[in-house]
């Protein structure tokens, strides 16, 4: 118990910058490039990649099940610190990456291989652990995320909540579901923005104390880059409705009295039914 309770401290102080932090990121770009050609050589020339990161087994291959029905490939990361680490089931098409091996990070979140998709990858759907569609809903959004073109993305768009409705600079896009592209993920990494928190200390971003400023003065928090990408750089972001989507997200936010665990794999066994989920959603002889 106690390892786990001290990992999850590791992730509050986002250990190494594996949570996805510029103010914490420490590793050398050359470190990331040369893990990202082995994560490259992985996927080879497959244009349609999903990535489904393992927090737990079970989840997790409901969603690669779910992944490659709609025609897509999973690629299956996880973080050496929480969860269930290598999923213990792979379906036959499943890709495991061990995004970590030669990154060595105390911890690792998906916005990791996600904010340097352009170094590996022409184009990744992605989408949160804890989430999950019926097969009606993954088809349509795969046919959403088919019709994007190198250059752009597609995300959740989130307010931040019915208080910040009117509050432009509190808004951002959100990772739980979504699709990018080589051509958009290179073209935030060159301008200093992307899925990382603190984007105003982006190795990219200007040194201009008048751009950090205001680069601070927005969302700081996980997608707000993608926000000003958009906002400020003319980025194409296919926006997807939070709202559509609630009801999918099985998190702490979704459940009253929600009980904490050692770890976020104990906690979706604890806190979720997943048969239960699976036959609500039509997918119960996924499970």
């Amino acid at each position: 118990m106690e390892n786990n309770l001290q990992g999850w401290q590791l992730a509050k102080t986002e250990a190494g910058g594996g949570t996805g932090n510029w103010r914490a990121f420490k590793l050398p770009m050359e470190t990331v490039e040369r893990a990202a050609e082995k994560w490259k050589a992985e996927v080879g020339n497959i244009d349609k990649l999903w990535l489904c990161w393992n927090i737990n087994s079970r989840w997790c291959l409901l969603q690669q099940k779910l992944v490659s029905e709609a025609g897509w490939v999973p690629v299956v990361g996880w973080d050496p610190n929480c969860g269930d680490g290598r999923p213990k089931v792979l379906i036959a098409d499943a890709i495991p990456i061990d995004f970590n091996q030669d990154l060595g990070l105390p911890v690792l979140f998906m916005h990791f291989p996600l904010e340097f998709a352009f170094l590996w990858c022409e184009k990744l759907a992605f989408w949160h652990s804890d989430f999950l569609l019926s097969r009606q809903e993954i088809l349509t959004v795969s046919k959403r995320f088919e019709a994007i073109k190198d250059g752009e993305m597609a995300a959740v768009f989130s307010y931040g909540g019915m208080r910040n409705l009117l509050q432009r600079k509190k808004h951002r896009y959100f990772e739980l579901l979504g699709c990018t592209t080589r051509g958009a993920s290179h073209d935030q990494f060159e301008k200093g923005c992307g899925w990382w928190r603190h984007y105003a200390n982006h190795i990219n971003s200007p040194d201009d104390m008048t751009e950090k400023l205001k680069r601070q003065s927005y969302c700081s928090d996980h997608g707000g880059g993608i926000f000003y990408w958009e906002k400020f750089f003319g980025g194409k972001v296919h926006a997807l409705k939070e709202r559509e989507y609630a009801a999918n997200h099985f998190s702490i936010n979704t459940v009253k009295n929600y009980k904490k665990a050692s770890d976020k794999s104990a906690e979706m066994d604890i806190n979720f039914d997943l048969n239960q989920i699976a036959l609500n959603l039509g997918l119960g002889d996924l499970v």
